[in-house]
């Protein structure tokens, strides 16, 4: 049976942003970078054919991990997502300081739902952002 989640794959329009959003701003530490990804494996994988795909694996410090994935072969159009679509809808992370890193995320122009909010309990106070290629990002602090 399952024994932990080992990380979450994130197909993404500019590496760039993304490296720069999830490293420099949320702190995350780049463990793996495999530049060209081909061949026969990568192809059974992703069930595609003729693959060249760009692989950044970064943890953060609970050593949680993301796999940033860039597709060279098979580029798709960023369509906006909701939290209402079906399947995966955000990732949550926990953080220390809600409102500084809300701060920080707006000067450089990510996009929230809201300003940190209080959970209705009192908890916990939250924030939606977006990430550069669309994923919905939860960030919490707790109380």
């Amino acid at each position: 049976m399952i024994k932990n989640i080992r990380h979450t794959g994130i197909t993404v329009n500019s590496l760039e942003d993304s490296l720069f959003f999830y490293q420099n701003l949320l702190g995350f530490k780049i463990i793996y970078h495999a530049r060209e990804q081909r061949g026969a494996y990568i192809d059974t994988l992703s069930a595609l054919k003729e693959v060249d795909v760009e692989i950044v694996k970064l943890t953060s410090l609970d050593n949680q991990m993301i796999e940033l994935l860039k597709y060279h072969s098979h580029p798709k159009k960023q369509t906006r997502k909701y939290l209402c679509n079906i399947g995966i809808s955000h990732i949550a992370f926990t953080v220390e300081n809600i409102n500084k890193l809300y701060k920080l995320l707006l000067k450089h122009n990510i996009e929230f739902n809201f300003p940190p909010q209080l959970s209705l309990d009192n908890q916990v106070k939250v924030a939606f952002c977006r990430a550069p290629e669309g994923t919905f990002i939860e960030l919490v602090e707790v109380i």
